[in-house]
């Protein structure tokens, strides 16, 4: 049997470093205003409002149609072409983003201009909202390409565990920058710019790699041919056809995950936005202390992520933990609205941060390896791109319903009550997804490795 060159596991474990570290790059840019709200704010005349209006801008062209193109696309085109263009397209986005809240940008016509234009809103957010959504592009097709890359290069493999890893360096990049971000703010005389501009840089060497990565896919790509399990030009049988989004469309099985996946992420990243300001209103710290302590939110999520994708890979339990995940975070939801504010202890807050990023473990773990289970190898491109487009719509919509529930109420009891809300409805959601396998068999129960002797 010819051996290929993900067979080699330094070669495939290669691979993954390089496109995970490309989504590391980007996580840290996700995130590296979500520390400096109070600082936005005062430099910029910003608002909760504004804020809001700026951290949903990264999902509103997803939501609008482009994710379901990007899924067009790299089921067209590939991994290869997709990758690189995804991460083009942060880099772009995040050069708007760095000019539309540097400090000369303020004193141009068109920045007064923009003061003027469609709403009350600063002009510097409204260019940063322009750059976060060409941003918002990029990063929601690389997450997909990444998952079709990894699920291709890891394929009768550890693909559990290799999603596993990549999804927690991708959120060591969530660490990493409550951490940086305020330290490099406060280096540069409390700049906004500073952080923005350091992780633009990252985000062009995140580029760089994925382009390395694309040489490699394309000598794995030429070894399937020559060995014939692959072939230059698709069959008829094998070629995406647009119809063939009706397939994913009708699937309850789908729409089952893409609603599990809304209801999740909606109480999970919008909550990242605001958490930091949340900790300094709660425990009355300063932004810099708040951004550490709630940097402990993804530690627990990026030790537990790679253990959990070994045992998913090794005995399975996908649908159980998915559930188990969502119970966690409604318990974790509750307790920052009713709890923490009456016994306001770091120790309790880093400990219901921590405990929420082992939901943060289970769910992402367990749902992304399932949906190659249910979904047609060609058409899984376009599956993931239309689970990340039902996950934008929500992704879009909650950061805009916090920051006006927060601007009426003054307060964030109501806004962790409707994060609350969305874990109640992931579990049910969790529950259907696990009775409905229970009777189809599409094994979301089963282990991932295909052993030799099957």
């Amino acid at each position: 049997m010819v051996k290929m060159l993900n067979d080699s596991v330094v070669a495939r474990w290669t691979a993954l470093i390089l496109i995970a570290l490309m989504m590391f790059f980007a996580y840290m840019f996700v995130d590296v205003m979500s520390p400096l709200k109070s600082l936005i704010e005062s430099a910029r005349g910003w608002d909760s409002g504004a804020f809001g209006t700026y951290a949903a801008s990264e999902y509103i062209l997803n939501v609008c149609g482009f994710l379901i193109l990007a899924g067009i696309i790299l089921d067209k085109m590939g991994i290869r072409f997709t990758g690189t263009l995804s991460a083009s397209l942060m880099v772009l986005g995040a050069a708007i983003k760095f000019v539309g809240v540097s400090e000369w940008f303020q004193g141009t016509g068109f920045n007064a201009w923009l003061d003027s234009w469609w709403t009350a809103m600063p002009g510097s957010a409204k260019m940063a909202s322009l750059g976060f959504m060409i941003f918002g592009c990029g990063c929601e097709m690389a997450g997909t390409t990444v998952s079709k890359s990894i699920a291709k290069w890891f394929k009768g493999k550890e693909m559990a565990l290799a999603m596993g890893l990549e999804m927690a360096i991708a959120r060591l990049g969530v660490f990493a920058v409550m951490w940086l971000a305020p330290i490099i703010s406060n280096s540069f005389d409390h700049s906004v710019v500073a952080p923005v501009g350091f992780c633009t840089v990252l985000l062009l060497i995140g580029l760089i790699n994925y382009i390395v990565f694309s040489v490699m896919d394309s000598k794995l790509d030429k070894q399937l041919v020559a060995a014939g399990m692959a072939t230059e030009e698709k069959s008829p049988e094998d070629e995406f056809h647009i119809r063939d989004l009706g397939k994913i469309f009708s699937s309850k099985m789908f729409w089952l995950v893409a609603l599990l996946c809304v209801l999740y992420y909606s109480a999970i990243f919008p909550f990242q936005r605001y958490a930091p300001n949340y900790l300094e209103v709660t425990l009355g710290v300063d932004n810099a202390t708040a951004s550490q302590l709630f940097s402990f939110f993804p530690i627990l999520a990026m030790c537990l992520t790679p253990l959990l994708g070994i045992f998913l890979d090794r005995k399975g339990k996908g649908a159980t933990m998915l559930m188990l995940g969502a119970i966690i975070m409604i318990v974790c939801h509750l307790s920052f609205a009713f709890v923490l504010p009456l016994y306001p202890h770091k120790w309790l807050a880093v400990t219901l941060i921590a405990v929420l990023g082992v939901s943060f473990s289970l769910v992402p773990a367990a749902l992304w390896p399932s949906v190659p289970k249910i979904i047609d190898e060609k058409i899984l491109g376009s599956a993931y791109c239309l689970i990340f487009w039902v996950q934008n719509i929500g992704l879009c919509l909650v950061p805009l319903l916090i920051g006006k529930v927060l601007q009426s109420t003054g307060g964030y009891l109501a806004p962790m009550i409707i994060f609350s809300s969305f874990g109640i409805l992931a579990f049910i959601f969790s529950f259907l997804l696990k009775s409905e396998d229970r009777r189809k068999g599409y094994g979301l129960e089963l282990p991932n490795v295909v052993k030799k002797d099957e």
